[in-house]
């Protein structure tokens, strides 16, 4: 596709000041607000939060990691660390693990120590170098191991090595790593459903197949060792044009919602909280960064997923819009990872602008 005039959309690697965030045209459901919580951190893409309510924040081009505090009046941020080859976060038991793609270092008692040298767990990790759709949401699941995906080093390719398009968990040492899936191109999400424990991840498409195919994916983990496609089959079952194989789609675990071709679906989290009206107890959220390789955008958004008691017959309804003018084409904020607050609201990030929103509900 060398002719093509599609590019990626160049990140905004600058601090926006609040005035310039026109958080007025974004849209939600009957009774929901949107404030901006933070701002000034560009980049800032997946949030974890320590024990104090202090909220650290990964990037991705920068190189940076975040620390942001709040006194309960105003929200003021630090750089923990700089200069990392695009580092992802996560907290367990008062450690701020951060994992960039050559490098994983574990930051002690941070909360209450501010210059904690880190512990250099890279060499427990055994982590494969390259770079392309590297970079890592990293969680800690219920049952206390680091989930870890590794995505395709390409667009679209035959692996050239074990150890990528997989998902793995590791102890928190970085001991007994396994292998909990496969065929997975490059998720950038994932949370457990709070009563089956089931993983549900987000996973994007491929480029270069047109502007609706193939579209990215909502997948459903019930049991460790599934194949999810990639590079053979992809979406509802759509086989690659480049490659190729007989029956390309047998075995592969097909995804549970498909969720528009090449929206960059990101962050998932199912709502837990109290905050918001029940019938959005446990209902999840995705957060799609939005388009490039598609004639007209799509995506800059966030949507609700509802399923049934058994992860089946998914609702998709809108969330927050207003971050893409459908008229004009144009995006002015990139949605990427939502955070739940112990009150029940719900922060999402801004990697276009740095910002970080606060969504709140209030009956009427």
């Amino acid at each position: 596709m060398a002719s093509s005039r599609l590019a990626p959309h160049a990140g905004k690697l600058t601090a926006t000041a609040a005035a310039d965030i026109p958080l007025q045209n974004l849209k939600l459901p009957a009774g929901f607000k949107a404030e901006i919580w933070s701002h000034g951190t560009p980049g800032g893409r997946a949030m974890a939060r320590g024990e104090s309510g202090k909220i650290y924040v990964g990037t991705r081009g920068l190189g940076r990691v975040y620390e942001i505090s709040d006194n309960g009046r105003e929200r003021t941020s630090r750089v923990v660390v700089d200069k990392l080859n695009q580092p992802a976060v996560a907290m367990h038991n008062g450690s701020l693990y951060v994992m960039a793609i050559d490098k994983v270092l574990r930051y002690d008692g941070i909360e209450s120590n501010p210059n904690v040298q880190p512990v250099d767990l890279t060499a427990k990790f055994n982590l494969p170098p390259e770079q392309h759709h590297n970079w890592k949401y990293i969680r800690f699941g219920p049952d206390n191991k680091l989930y870890v995906p590794f995505g395709a080093p390409c667009n679209i390719c035959l692996l050239p090595a074990e150890g990528y398009a997989q998902l793995r968990r590791y102890n928190a040492d970085g001991s007994n790593m396994e292998v909990v899936a496969t065929g997975i191109r490059n998720t950038q999400g994932f949370d457990w459903h709070p009563v089956t424990k089931e993983l549900w991840f987000s996973d994007h498409g491929r480029d270069w197949m047109g502007d609706d195919s193939p579209e990215d994916e909502l997948n459903r983990i019930t049991r460790v060792g599934q194949n999810f496609g990639f590079p053979y089959c992809h979406a509802n079952g759509v086989a690659d044009k480049d490659i190729k194989k007989d029956k390309p789609c047998d075995g592969v675990t097909l995804p549970v919602q498909t969720l528009g071709g090449h929206t960059a679906a990101m962050g998932v989290h199912f709502y837990t909280g109290n905050m918001f009206p029940s019938d959005y107890k446990n209902a999840m959220f995705v957060a799609r960064k939005g388009s490039w390789n598609r004639t007209k955008k799509s995506g800059y958004d966030v949507l609700m997923v509802r399923t049934d008691a058994n992860g089946q017959n998914p609702q998709v309804t809108p969330f927050v819009t207003g971050f893409l003018d459908d008229k004009t084409d144009a995006f002015w904020g990139r949605p990427v990872y939502m955070l739940q607050l112990p009150d029940g609201s719900l922060l999402l990030s801004d990697e276009q602008l740095g910002a970080i929103y606060r969504i709140t509900y209030a009956r009427s």
